[in-house]
């Protein structure tokens, strides 16, 4: 079992940055991928990023030039930089990680950007 606990989220105006963290904790053992996924009103959970074991990344269109996800596989987290951030991103960000036959997830963690 794997737990996961995000932390960063919160209020800030466009144009602003914010640092989302999620740390694991539990039997992480063979973890294939992490990433961030985000939920608005009256939409479906998409990708926003996504690391793998390698270090190699994946960003959604409009995460890219904008976004940047780093994992510490010493402290066991994943973080997600958001910088110019834009009304539109307003959703819970969700924190996965994922292994061959499973996928664990955080709690969600709510950013608003508004003015």
């Amino acid at each position: 079992q794997v737990q996961l606990v995000e932390s960063g989220g919160g209020l800030v105006q466009p144009g602003g940055s914010l640092r989302l963290s999620c740390a694991a904790s539990g039997s992480i053992i063979n973890i294939k991928d992490v990433g961030w996924y985000r939920q608005a009103p009256g939409r479906q959970r998409e990708l926003v990023a996504s690391i793998t074991s390698g270090g190699g990344t994946t960003y959604s269109d409009s995460a890219k030039g904008r976004f940047t996800i780093s994992r510490d596989n010493v402290k066991n987290t994943v973080s997600l930089q958001m910088n110019s951030l834009k009304p539109e991103d307003t959703a819970v960000y969700y924190c996965k990680w994922g292994t061959r036959y499973y996928d664990y997830w955080g709690q969600g963690t709510q950013v608003t950007v508004s003015s």
